[in-house]
């Protein structure tokens, strides 16, 4: 089987799904890789790199989509302005596609549908599950360390202010503010480098485990308490919140926004829409200058105003609504994801014969589309659809 690599075309993408190093795993495991041309040079990885790995480097990416049975690919598949075609018409009928799809997002519906019309095989990277023996190959985790890192140094960036306390001739200027919503890997890790760069921390979190967490990092927690059965759901993840239990988070959250410089918004339920949780009131409620980072916006985002892939202004507060932040910090993106992305492939193809074993446990829950049908819950869910 040929497995394909393209190059990202989402604007500022610099990661890659296979490194050298994991091309010529591919390749001992039986798999003939084709990677199209400086697909790898924003990590600094040349064409030769590849060939001396092992691979078959292609120029033409039309080719390159047209030749082979498996996609690996870092982020949706997208319109290819210099081929004139989207990615997923190039690709070949009942091939199969392994990358982070966000397939319950609305704005990625449509491909959902375009994979599911092709009868491709799609997998998402963040559906893996949450169990010992996927660690390996969890890249959504490998991923949110790294986005809840880059997410503060974002926000840092924006903020006409010092975010440590800093003493002057004149006085001393007060440490910024930030709020943290959500303490998943995110929210643990943007928490982390606040501590570090000398914030001061407010966290909010419907999950007590998540909230001891944050406070053993140095955070203030904040909030409230939901009844287990509505917060927590398999895996510890959080689960979605009825509506009414929404509007008390809202609530909750108002004086908070207030009284931040900064917010970090990483709420999410795993395979799902994000919640919204910030209002375009809530926004015009705090204070100028103040900024919000939405790394949820991979999912919908938390906040109602955030637009995909932008940094606006909206009532004199910027919302950053950067959508591949790891691909900021591409290096240790790249062979965090790299790595995850081969051991599920070894796994997926355990079997030894080429074809994929789609009763895995790890298989089961990343599964989007296949033979002409769509899988995945959250994806039924967000459509309003069963299978």
């Amino acid at each position: 089987m040929i497995i394909g690599i393209p190059k990202e075309i989402m604007e500022e993408e610099k990661r890659v799904a296979a490194t050298p190093e994991t091309t010529e795993k591919l390749i001992k495991l039986g798999f003939k890789v084709i990677i199209e041309s400086n697909a790898g040079a924003g990590i600094f990885y040349s064409d030769e790199d590849y060939r001396s790995a092992g691979a078959e480097v292609i120029a033409d990416v039309e080719t390159l989509f047209g030749r082979a049975d498996i996609i690996l690919k870092v982020k949706e598949p997208k319109y290819n302005v210099n081929a004139g075609r989207h990615e997923v018409e190039m690709m070949k009928d009942e091939s199969i596609l392994i990358t982070f799809l966000h397939p319950a997002t609305p704005s990625n519906h449509k491909i959902v549908r375009m994979l599911k019309d092709k009868k491709i095989t799609s997998l998402t990277m963040d559906g893996i599950p949450r169990i010992p023996n996927a660690q390996k190959m969890d890249a959504l985790t490998s991923m949110s360390t790294v986005t809840g890192y880059k997410s503060v140094l974002i926000a840092a960036n924006q903020l006409q202010k010092f975010v440590p306390m800093i003493g002057t001739a004149v006085g001393s200027i007060k440490p910024s503010k930030f709020l943290v919503v959500g303490a998943g890997v995110v929210g643990l890790q943007a928490i982390a480098t606040i501590k570090r760069l000398g914030g001061i921390i407010t966290v909010v979190d419907i999950r007590p485990k998540a909230r001891e967490e944050a406070i053993s990092l140095g955070a203030k927690v904040a909030g409230f308490d939901v009844p287990a059965e509505l917060a927590i759901g398999e895996g510890g993840y959080a689960k979605s919140l009825p509506a009414e239990w929404i509007e008390k988070e809202r609530e909750i959250l108002k004086p908070l926004l207030e009284d931040a410089d900064a917010v970090i918004l990483s709420a999410l339920v795993p395979g799902e829409i994000a919640p919204i949780l910030i209002t375009d009131e809530m926004v015009a409620s705090m204070r100028s200058g103040s900024v919000i980072v939405d790394v949820s916006i991979d999912q919908g985002g938390n906040c109602s105003v955030t637009e995909p892939g932008k940094q606006i202004t909206k009532h004199d507060v910027i919302v950053d609504g950067l959508q591949n932040i790891p691909g900021r910090v591409a290096i240790h993106s790249t062979w965090l994801y790299a790595t995850n992305m081969y051991n599920y492939v070894e796994n997926l193809f355990k079997n030894g014969d080429f074809k994929p074993d789609l009763e895995d446990e790890i298989v089961k829950n990343s599964l989007v589309t296949h033979n002409g049908i769509i899988l995945h819950k959250g994806t039924l869910k967000a459509l309003g659809e069963s299978n």
